[in-house]
């Protein structure tokens, strides 16, 4: 008999967090599940770390390092359960994540996607609940519009969110051109066809240990600007598309002013609508460099000081 959920976990090099993070699956109360770690081509010792877990439900792949969206899909083809449930090797869930995302599937059938609500951990230092554009704090249902509910943080996020295994079929898996931004592009291509649902419970952590899990340090830039440019002939029909894609530019046009690519900033520049932006954020947009490095060195002393600062709040 097949499980209720396939649990997929790409590992590369996690060696110090996957233990953690498959304590916090099989301490899940909803047990009809089975786990897939993909091993990634790790070099460090992580797969010695999963090999020390005796649970049959876990099942390892390893394969050569081809990319997490590689070692997701590879997942995905090897899971035997109706419904996918994501999580990274660094990431957390809470003993009754999979009971509410099971609770979710079963109230809102023939939906495409279930997400739940998280909370972003910095540096060991903060927790920050992840805030939604337009969702009540006891919100559960099928969401009104998921590109303006995503406008803050986003509604799906890849470690709380399941997905049926027959939306794959229908609109394909993780990109693998993609080396950033595959979670985003698979989240649109799903919520421009199909309706979303959401509970505001928080049932997972988004465990952020360095500036790297910032899209202001990617080193994939470019990869988000094609991103981008994928969806732009749908913008003029979709406002609410228009706007959270014009959130998207913000952010990269910030990356690329600190790194001194002018030329790139200028091409984002033109195409935001400055209206889908705050006030905070528009004046961010147009300061020089330096005030803009400020902030991010501000933000990250804040962080560490138990104080949250964001310019999409």
């Amino acid at each position: 008999m097949s499980p209720y959920f396939s649990v997929v976990i790409p590992l590369y090099n996690k060696a110090q967090e996957i233990s953690e993070t498959l304590t916090s699956v099989l301490a899940q109360t909803f047990t009809d599940f089975e786990v897939l770690v993909i091993n990634d081509g790790s070099t460090d010792d992580s797969l010695t770390q999963v090999q020390k877990f005796n649970d049959q439900r876990i099942k390892v792949f390893s394969t050569e390092n081809k990319g997490v969206s590689h070692a997701r899909n590879y997942g995905i083809k090897n899971s035997k359960a109706a419904f996918i449930a994501f999580l990274d090797a660094d990431d957390l869930w809470k003993p009754h994540h999979l009971n509410d995302l099971k609770h979710l599937t079963t109230t809102y059938p023939k939906c495409g996607m279930y997400c739940k609500a998280y909370e972003k951990s910095y540096f060991d230092k903060l927790t920050v609940k992840a805030s939604y554009n337009g969702i009540a704090h006891n919100f559960e249902g099928i969401v009104p519009d998921y590109f303006n509910n995503s406008i803050i943080d986003s509604i799906a996020w890849t470690s709380a969110v399941a997905i049926p295994k027959s939306i794959f079929n229908t609109y394909g898996d993780f990109d693998m051109s993609l080396k950033s931004g595959q979670d985003t592009d698979l989240w649109i291509r799903i919520a421009l066809k199909e309706p979303v649902v959401f509970s505001n419970a928080i049932s997972a952590t988004r465990v952020i240990t360095t500036s790297n899990n910032h899209l202001s340090q990617s080193v994939n830039v470019k990869q988000r600007v094609q991103l981008i440019d994928r969806y732009q002939h749908l913008e003029q029909q979709h406002k609410s598309l228009k706007r959270y894609l014009d959130l998207n530019r913000y952010s990269i046009a910030l990356e690329r002013k600190i790194n001194g690519d002018l030329i790139a900033y200028k091409n984002l520049v033109d195409d935001i609508d400055l209206t889908s932006l705050n006030t905070k954020q528009k004046i961010l947009l147009k300061s020089p460099r330096f005030i803009i490095t400020s902030f991010k060195k501000l933000q990250r002393f804040l962080i560490k000081n138990n104080l949250y600062l964001s310019a999409f709040r």
